[in-house]
């Protein structure tokens, strides 16, 4: 019985009672081996039809996002409220794991993982293409304002910050915190379903639970595949860029192999001597290369953007927010609405990596860390590369000034006419890599616990499992399918979002009865 004196939920339910054992593996049945067999259907369709297979997806995509964008636009705006009301209210006092709990990392560490795993590698990919992409309006403008005008200027990176920002960490933040109280505060499983026991209770165990977590499973596996393979195409860009090396197939299955390679040795090592160490490494090798840009940059026009960009995000988050009524509906449906299907499709993976990490810290504190801190750390970023790079477009220098030909090469674009430019590229290349590694191992961590019924000790062939098949998936669809089967795995990750916009809506109310019953308990 799975209960205790201090709210615990009483359930018959024992962690991993519906395991097997195999090939060195502890695998729930039957989450692991249906996860398994559809994303084996999925990677063989997509190789073998790519063209159908993306249409189809595709297709799929752009249903999703026209007739739903106003379900996605409002719930990332009542997340935000949400999260909000949990730290002002007297439940932030909570503290995730009990009163006595105590956290496992320290402050600096758990921003880095923080960080690390959820954008990292995203903001080093558009910090230079997105406020580039506003100003000159490649796929549109906010606002509908004319491209290249005084207001493109000043738009576009509040425009950068809102889809990066609070929005986006807010839904990290709900699953996050769900699943680090259920998890930690009731004694249940650390795996999706766990959240809706208040409402299912221990029909949670059975096929509801099952559908929800091989979903996430699903949603997971296929976020990660899909910016490995196109990860693995900036980084061999950057390296044609650089060194001169072949921009080619071969290349790209190369940097997959490699970042695959390092993602299972850092696995094999877990989260305190694996990915915590190179999420600190990410961090220290990040932070040079922003005050490198800094100091080599326009450091002034840098200064000037950041209060500026700070007062125009908060001016124009409402407008912004809106989805009714816009002059630039395409734009919105095109970004905004693609962003929070993107950020909600990737929530179970970041969302149970944060729970995973965050025991000991309070309610508040954890939202207020998994809100502001990301927050403040893109807002720096953002105007550290894209000030710069907006500087070059408006003053005609270099490739930058005709606009975005290529988005995997603005980033070298940009760093082409500053200073030290081969260092700065290098440094730049290295981190593109790394954040890739730190994404797929905390990925395979999650996806352990999940495929093991809530286990957080997985074993190693586990482990190094999942690693290996997130890079098998990417490779395998690059060279079966190339950019179209990439596509259709992009694709069919954004229609997951629209089920799990709805699930994160019933989350909430779950986590309310949960904190709920921990109030009375007390």
């Amino acid at each position: 019985m799975n209960n205790c004196p201090q709210g615990r939920y009483e359930t018959s339910y024992e962690i991993g009672q519906d395991n097997v054992e195999i090939w060195g593996m502890d695998l729930h049945n039957p989450v692991f081996f249906i996860s398994a067999t559809l994303m084996l259907v999925f990677v063989a369709t997509s190789v073998i039809a790519p063209e159908t297979a993306n249409e189809f997806l595709s297709a799929a995509k752009s249903w999703t996002i026209n007739q739903f964008d106003w379900l996605f636009m409002s719930t990332a705006s009542v997340l935000i409220i949400f999260c909000i009301a949990l730290i002002v209210l007297p439940v932030g006092k909570i503290r995730l794991g009990g009163n006595e709990a105590k956290p496992e990392f320290s402050k600096l560490s758990w921003f880095a993982m923080l960080f690390a795993a959820g954008m990292g590698i995203g903001l080093l990919f558009w910090g230079v293409t997105e406020p580039l992409a506003y100003y000159t309006g490649w796929g549109g403008t906010p606002l509908a304002v004319e491209a290249r005008s005084d207001e493109a200027a000043q738009l576009a990176l509040p425009a950068t910050i809102y889809h990066w920002g609070l929005h986006a960490w807010a839904i990290y933040a709900v699953v996050g915190l769900s699943l680090a109280f259920f998890a930690f505060n009731k004694g249940l499983p650390l795996t999706i379903r766990s959240v809706f026991y208040p409402l299912l209770k221990d029909r949670v165990w059975g096929w509801w639970g099952h559908v929800i977590d091989i979903t996430a499973v699903l949603a997971t596996i296929f976020g990660l595949a899909t910016s490995l393979g196109f990860g693995a195409t900036q980084a061999a860009t950057g390296l044609n860029f650089l060194f001169g090396l072949p921009n080619d197939l071969t290349m790209r299955v190369a940097v997959i192999v490699g970042v695959t390679f390092f993602a299972v040795l850092s696995v094999v090592r877990g989260i305190d001597k694996g990915v915590k160490i190179l999420s600190n490494i990410n961090m220290v090798l990040a932070t040079l290369l922003l005050l490198g840009i800094f100091l080599l940059g326009a450091s002034s026009n840098v200064l000037v953007s950041v209060f500026s960009s700070i007062k125009n995000y908060f001016v124009h988050i409402v407008p912004l927010s809106y989805w009714s009524d816009r002059p630039d509906h395409e734009w919105m449906q095109s970004w905004t609405v693609f962003y929070w299907a993107w950020w909600i499709s990737w929530s179970p993976f970041v969302g149970m990596f944060i729970a995973r990490i965050s025991k000991g810290r309070t309610i508040a504190e954890f939202l207020i860390a998994v809100l502001i801190v990301p927050t403040l750390v893109t807002l720096i970023w953002m105007n550290v590369f894209g000030s710069n790079a907006l500087l070059q477009a408006q003053q005609g220098i270099g490739s930058l000034a005709n606009g975005i030909d290529d988005a995997s090469l603005a980033l070298f674009q940009m760093l082409e006419n500053i200073p030290l430019t081969e260092l700065t590229s290098a440094v730049a290349i290295v981190l593109v890599l790394l954040f890739f590694v730190t994404s797929s191992d905390s990925g395979s961590l999650v996806i352990d616990s999940i495929t093991a019924g809530g286990k957080l000790d997985a074993p190693i062939p586990q482990r190094v499992f999942w690693a290996v098949t997130e890079g098998a998936i990417a490779a395998a669809l690059l060279i079966g399918g190339g950019a179209q089967a990439l596509g259709a795995l992009q694709a069919g990750t954004i229609a997951t979002g629209l089920p799990f916009t709805v699930v994160l809506l019933v989350m909430c109310l779950s986590l309310t009865i949960g904190l709920r019953d921990e109030q009375k308990s007390r």
